[in-house]
């Protein structure tokens, strides 16, 4: 027994301490109010279009998003005709031809995202080394992934006296080791919104980060309406119940 308590004891001291480690210790994370978050929060579906927005002009000239169809842009307000012509835009290899050779065509909405560059090296060449990471479940990677992709996008600064930052890394309060490749990406009027929303800095982060989101759980509306319905019918069901309960034990005394 007391081999056994010794060992979950240094068992949970190693996971504390693999757990601190990877949450980077002293990072700086902002913690944001989401309209999805809480169990009636959903989705602003204007505020995904304008986050997809950000991503077609900006993230996606150097992340990929693989796990993401065109054709998904229809789950967010996007009609049929507009999602072809995204797609249209970018081109995807496909064949083999009657001549038995490969070729280039446009993508359809049926075809994944195109991403950025052809290979994971062509991607490092082009960002000196650094490998950008698909953003399709960029969310989920970590704790509280909406606040922490949110406060690492916000979270550039100049480097505090005394510390010294390595060539060609940028220093962030939100980024584990506050070293990081990617140099800041948003700055105010970036893009100009259809909707006439003012395209700041902060407000270009949150749409986008939302669209991530989105990008990551597309499900969550209907998971929470299915949760809502289901918890409904269990408390009408259990109210039944008690009241046959009743009715069955009434003349017991």
């Amino acid at each position: 027994m007391r081999k056994f308590i010794i060992g979950t004891l240094a068992a949970a001291g190693m996971a504390a301490s693999t757990a601190a480690l990877a949450a980077g210790g002293d990072q700086q994370i902002t913690d944001v109010d989401w309209s999805w978050e809480g169990i009636f929060g959903s989705y602003d579906h204007a505020q995904l279009r304008r986050g997809f927005q950000v991503y077609r002009e900006i993230c996606g000239n150097c992340h990929s998003m693989n796990l993401i169809y065109y054709r998904n842009l229809q789950q967010i307000g996007l009609t049929e005709d507009q999602v072809k012509e995204v797609a249209a835009e970018k081109e995807v290899e496909d064949g083999p031809n009657d001549d038995g050779e490969m070729f280039m065509r446009p993508a359809l909405p049926s075809d994944h995202f195109v991403a950025p560059f052809p290979n994971d090296q062509a991607a490092r060449v082009a960002n000196n080394g650094a490998l950008p990471p698909d953003l399709s479940l960029m969310t989920k990677a970590r704790l509280k992934g909406p606040d922490y992709v949110y406060s690492l996008m916000t979270g550039y600064q100049d480097p505090p006296e005394g510390v010294e930052v390595a060539e060609g890394m940028n220093y962030n309060v939100a980024f584990p080791g506050h070293q990081i490749a990617m140099a800041p990406q948003i700055f105010d009027e970036m893009v100009t919104y259809e909707d006439g929303t003012q395209a700041t800095a902060d407000q270009i982060t949150k749409d986008v980060v939302a669209f991530l989101n989105w990008a990551a759980e597309p499900e969550l509306e209907q998971r929470k309406s299915m949760g809502l319905k289901t918890m409904l019918f269990l408390i009408v069901l259990t109210a039944m119940f008690f009241a046959l309960k009743r009715r069955i034990w009434a003349a017991v005394h």
